[in-house]
């Protein structure tokens, strides 16, 4: 099934901006989605990789013919790999937009949302791995806790796991998006305005995917490809992983420890890299209104020395 839901580009000015793009420029777009980053890009004379784990996004993007992107199905978390054997090295600007894209929410056949029925799968590469419903349905108590509370930081995580496990063991078996999201919203109730399986949603979506693990691989496959002056901009939506976003950098761009015996050194990670903007950049109210999902992105910038 093709998907014609439009996808809408968050921090688009700001992310190109950032890269500083220019005419003849080699950029790796570490997460493809539908390519509203990179036409961009293309649009200013840079070349483009674009590397994406979602076959159908993938199948999309390549048939819109745009010249100038070379496409590759594969995780982010291999970007130094693809990158170099595609024979792309010492790259002018990298960009990770972390997260789900629209065309994915919008879909119910996928199982992100909880606003739509559908299988509760979650899986942006479908051909392969476990799905959020072998997770809940097959994980134990322990298990389901550290996932709600490690990747969601759910407060209830212990409830949620333990009812769970209770609910099986008196037959249930969760298959469905709304009927799982539902199961949670009459445990725990509705409080404030986020449906109450929302952090449980997320923290799913982040184990099947192994997003933190392909995030810390990225980062540093990232880095490793840039050349001395590149840009590397990040757009997270989670506080977790745009935690960890902010931590990489910050221990790249290192800081002057003061010596005994007088004057400093620079103690940090190499490479380093100079932070372009000291806090994430985030949406403008005008871009808020029109697009809500930008509500929550931010967007941190390195340059590497």
């Amino acid at each position: 099934m093709t998907n014609t839901a439009k996808h809408v580009p968050v921090l688009l000015k700001e992310t190109v901006d950032a890269l500083r793009v220019r005419r003849g420029g080699r950029y790796v777009d570490g997460t493809l989605g539908r390519a509203g980053h990179t036409r961009a890009i293309l649009e200013l004379g840079g070349e483009v990789l674009g590397i994406d784990r979602d076959a159908q996004a993938i199948s999309e993007v390549e048939a819109m013919g745009l010249k100038g992107l070379t496409v590759v199905n594969g995780n982010h978390g291999d970007i130094e790999q693809i990158a170099r054997a595609k024979g792309w090295s010492d790259v002018d600007g990298v960009l990770l937009d972390l997260g789900v894209s629209s065309p994915q929410l919008d879909e119910a056949d996928r199982g992100f949302s909880f606003l739509r029925e559908g299988p509760l799968d979650m899986r942006m590469d479908c051909s392969r791995g476990v799905s959020a419903a072998d997770i809940v349905n097959g994980e134990s108590a322990e298990g389901l806790e550290r996932i709600f509370r490690e990747w969601g930081e759910e407060p209830q995580a212990h409830r949620i796991a333990r009812a769970i496990v209770k609910a099986r063991e008196e037959g249930a078996r969760f298959t469905t998006t709304t009927g799982f999201a539902e199961f949670v919203e009459r445990l725990v109730g509705r409080h404030g305005g986020h449906h109450p399986a929302t952090r449980v949603f997320q923290a799913l979506r982040m184990e099947v995917n192994d997003e933190m693990g392909e995030l810390r691989r990225a980062l540093s496959g990232a880095l490793a490809l840039l050349k001395s002056g590149g840009r590397f901009a990040v757009i997270t939506f989670e506080s977790l992983t745009d935690r960890e976003v902010k931590r990489f950098f910050a221990a790249h761009a290192g800081r002057e420890v003061s010596l005994q015996q007088g004057g400093s050194e620079w103690c940090g990670e190499l490479p380093r890299v100079r932070l372009v903007a000291r806090r994430a950049v985030t949406a403008a109210e005008d871009e808020v209104s029109t697009n809500p999902r930008s509500r929550s992105a931010k967007l941190r910038i390195a340059e590497k020395e």
